[in-house]
């Protein structure tokens, strides 16, 4: 199990889209028009081999816009894992009780989405892909949009909770994969568990991102006036730790 996308949601996704793509050295690879299903626009953007995507409300009643209200803002939605068994998974969650809110099987890929309330902090997707290096959410071409020069991937994410201790075990149960302590190590990337501690509740607070090289990145955020404390930015709402 990995890592391989963290989706933000935000209010204005054209605003949030230009300060990632310009700080992080991204580029938009897809805009999924699927996305209507669920009232919302997206962008999806290659770190390398993983992704970030953005999700905005177009329209009104929609699980993401009643997140942003709930969170107050901008910020962390969803974590998607990829899996090589999604069968496999499937069989421990539903012994686990966790129930599943949405799911999909297209020609290239099977998906489910997880009841944040039966596993705490944030909506977890598990994706299974026909190619293990494939990946149907970001379009037919995104490799050609994968940029090295200064972001390179995603290798953690932070997960806020009131008892980040609770909270990282029942992601180590529904996940099927030992903790180390306050962290949950997946064959690639890592998910962490902290306190909360900006007044949001729970969430998907932070991501950590492999940097070419973390001058350019910080002096960029600083240019757009973005929140910058040492090595962490503040982008859709989301810390962003260069590492």
């Amino acid at each position: 199990m990995r890592l391989r996308q963290i989706a933000l949601v935000a209010r204005e996704l054209e605003r949030s889209v230009e300060d990632l793509c310009d700080v992080l050295g991204v580029d938009v690879a897809y805009n999924d028009p699927n996305m209507v299903v669920f009232g919302l626009v997206n962008a999806v953007m290659p770190v390398g081999d993983t992704f970030l995507e953005v999700v905005s409300p177009a329209q009104e009643g929609t699980t993401a816009g009643r997140h942003l209200e709930r969170r107050g803002g901008d910020g962390g939605y969803m974590l998607v894992l990829q899996t090589g068994d999604l069968r496999r998974e499937r069989e421990r969650i539903e012994k686990l009780g966790v129930r599943v809110v949405w799911e999909i099987e297209t020609g290239g890929a099977k998906v489910i989405h997880l009841h944040p309330r039966d596993i705490g902090s944030s909506l977890v997707s598990f994706d299974q892909m026909s190619e293990w290096d494939a990946w149907e959410w970001a379009g037919p071409d995104w490799r050609s949009k994968v940029r090295r020069d200064s972001t390179t991937g995603i290798v953690a994410a932070e997960l806020q909770s009131e008892d980040p201790e609770r909270c990282a075990a029942r992601w180590s149960e529904v996940l099927g994969v030992p903790r180390r302590g306050f962290e949950i190590p997946l064959d690639e990337g890592t998910l962490r568990f902290v306190e909360v501690a900006d007044g949001r509740g729970e969430g998907l607070g932070g991501v950590d991102v492999a940097v070419a090289g973390a001058s350019g990145v910080l002096k960029r955020a600083h240019d757009r006036g973005l929140p910058v404390d040492g090595s962490c930015i503040t982008l859709c709402g989301t810390r962003f730790r260069l590492v």
